[in-house]
């Protein structure tokens, strides 16, 4: 190609020194870039960040290597890799693109004529209309075969996928925006006529507008993978990362009831099972996505007497909470984690024996608990059982992408009624709050934030700073946790969030009910539960060795509002804490507190939940 060699000869040159040709290859670059990029994203604002800190990129290692022979690809894929961090922080920050389709900005006037001289204006704004509804990942491999002429070997690579992976993905995008076009009204056979539209209309110019074709051979996948696609499609549980692995035979087998449930392993399968058609079954999925000690999320598969079909009852991912009610055909977001009907505590599969003996004990009843053991991130265990966890069988992945594959995400059935129940603080996914209180006849106070889910925990991490008088001031920023006396000298420092056990945790995936019982199991400190149903009201009642603690809990806002102290030294105290609605009210009061990165390497393993025991009888 003419542009390609041009792009060589640039290189070049401008790698001799010669400044003029490296400006032309920047101004030659920035349009197909940009291009490139607002076609994934959809956002203009978003696609000049990625395209300016993409060419800075460039120019900073442009010397390092010569790109001669693979310019393109090589900025492509400088490009590429800021789209990921741009999505994973628009996620963590839930923000939703609202581009009005009337209104959507060009980057040059070439590039907003050859939109003017498109016909249909209602046409295009369907085709744009259904692009933005598409998932970012399903734009992006739609951008790369069609507008980029990639192939899939190519796609494979850059997603670090298998090229069969890769064939399967862009099946199911041009499925769902063949489905997006027919909501709309455009039929079936409209996919690739959209898809030229929708490349003119995002070209950098005229010129490069007239050269967009897109065939039905672009279009194809090949049968292996339209069938691995339509498997996946109706069964919703097949990760195209693993779909490499598949043959078409294993397809026809995998679109059936799952004949490969075992015990426990803990070797990566290649193959995700497919929910069975056995009726009255329940399948539990866990996801890890950084350590069987860190975040879980869940869900729950289940299976009724309508012909064994599966439907998913709840799920808790890294944006929100979700049941759902198939007798009205409704699903309800809410602020909660779920919790076990019988107050039991919750138990997870990669739950040691001593933790697990413990809870039996405290409770007087076990539970049927197979253990994981596994280090890294993630992974995935999907624990599948008779109804009331009767037989339960565990098989064993490594996923990295779980929560960006649709068999963890999960699709409720068409017309499903939704109704956001969350409050102010619960949609934002985070807020401030203050503690206020006495122990032993001192004042204490302090502030802190908290996320609500682990998505808003990436840029908005947990942080507390408590003060006792003028005598203690404690502080915890996540990474570490220290105790300074009143001349500011620290008198203990721990690695880690250690002043957040015994506290809300809800991004870590468990209702606070269940966090507060498990960090005092996990100290050997027995509890008691009790539910107040009409105030929707929980009291747990820990019983150390030297008084009592007792946590009242709001269920429905999933937090703490209250915890008392008495101790049998005769020291008594409590602690309370409101929720910031609108932070707006916040100020300079919450400021994270700094902690020297002494500590977080430093410093020795935090005390638990017994740290509230050390602060009410003054061992600080």
């Amino acid at each position: 190609m003419d542009e390609e060699r041009h792009y060589r000869e640039l290189v070049k040159q401008a790698r001799l020194g010669d400044s003029k040709s490296l400006d032309n290859l920047a101004a030659l670059a920035w349009g197909r870039l940009y291009a490139y990029v607002y076609r994934m994203v959809l956002d203009e604002n978003a696609a000049q960040d990625i395209v300016q800190e993409s060419m800075l990129e460039m120019f900073r290692i442009f010397g390092d290597s010569d790109r001669a022979e693979s310019f393109w690809p090589w900025l492509r894929g400088i490009a590429f890799n800021r789209i990921k961090r741009h999505r994973a922080d628009r996620q963590h920050r839930r923000e939703v693109p609202m581009s009005h389709l009337s209104q959507v900005q060009r980057p040059s006037e070439d590039g907003r004529s050859a939109l003017a001289e498109l016909d249909g204006k209602e046409i295009r704004e369907m085709v744009i209309g259904a692009m933005e509804q598409l998932q970012p990942r399903y734009r992006q491999v739609l951008a790369m075969r069609c507008y980029e002429q990639m192939g899939y070997a190519e796609i494979a690579e850059l997603l670090g996928c298998s090229e069969l992976g890769a064939r399967v993905l862009f099946y199911r995008a041009k499925r769902a925006l063949q489905k997006g076009l027919s909501r709309k009204g455009l039929g079936r056979g409209f996919v690739v006529t959209a898809l030229v539209l929708f490349g003119k209309m995002t070209a950098p110019d005229k010129a490069a507008a007239a050269q967009i074709t897109v065939t039905a051979a672009t279009t194809k996948v090949g049968v292996t993978a339209a069938l691995v696609g339509a498997a996946a499609s109706k069964s919703a549980v097949l990760s195209v990362a693993a779909a490499g692995a598949l043959t078409v035979g294993a397809v026809v087998a995998t679109s059936g009831p799952d004949k490969t449930m075992g015990g426990t392993g803990g070797t990566p399968v290649g193959t995700l099972p497919v929910a069975g058609t056995r009726a009255n079954t329940e399948q539990c999925w866990y996801y890890f996505p950084e350590s069987t000690d860190g975040p879980v999320m869940m869900r729950l598969m289940k299976s009724g007497s309508d012909a064994g079909r599966f439907y998913c009852e709840w799920r808790q991912n890294d944006l929100a909470n979700y049941h759902y009610d198939k007798h009205k055909n409704a699903v309800d977001i809410e602020n909660f984690r779920t919790w076990r009907d019988d107050l039991s505590v919750w138990r997870l599969p990669t739950d040691g024996r001593e933790l697990t003996e413990f809870l039996s004990e405290v409770e007087g009843r076990s539970q049927p608990n197979e253990y994981v053991s596994g280090a890294g991130q993630g992974l995935l265990v999907i624990s599948t059982s008779g109804a009331g966890g009767r037989g339960a069988h565990l098989k064993i992945f490594r996923e990295h992408r779980v929560l960006e594959e649709e068999y963890f995400r999960y699709d409720w059935p068409a017309g499903v009624k939704r109704a956001d129940n969350r409050d102010v603080m619960h949609k934002r996914g985070w807020t401030y709050f203050r503690v206020a209180g006495e122990i032993a006849g001192e004042k204490v106070s302090g502030v802190g934030r908290i996320p609500f889910v682990y998505a808003a925990a990436q840029e908005h991490w947990a942080w507390l700073k408590l003060k006792v008088e003028n005598r203690l001031r404690a502080v915890d920023n996540g990474e570490a946790a220290v105790v300074y006396d009143s001349a500011g000298t620290a008198v203990a420092g721990y690695a880690g969030g250690s002043f957040f056990k015994g506290l809300p945790r809800p991004w870590m995936g468990l209702h606070t009910i269940d966090t507060v019982r498990r960090d005092a199991a996990r100290h050997r400190v027995p509890f008691e539960t009790e539910y107040n149903r009409p105030k929707d009201k929980a009291q747990v009642v820990l019983s150390p060795q030297n008084g009592k603690v007792t946590y009242t809990i709001d269920m429905e806002k999933d937090v703490v509002e209250e915890i008392t102290f008495s101790m049998y030294s005769g020291r008594q105290g409590e602690l309370r804490f409101s929720y910031l609605q609108d932070i707006a009210e916040g100020g300079d009061e919450f400021v994270e507190p700094e902690v020297s990165s002494y500590y977080a390497a430093k410093g020795k393993a935090g005390p638990g939940i017994l740290w509230l025991v050390s602060l009410v009888n003054g061992d600080w």
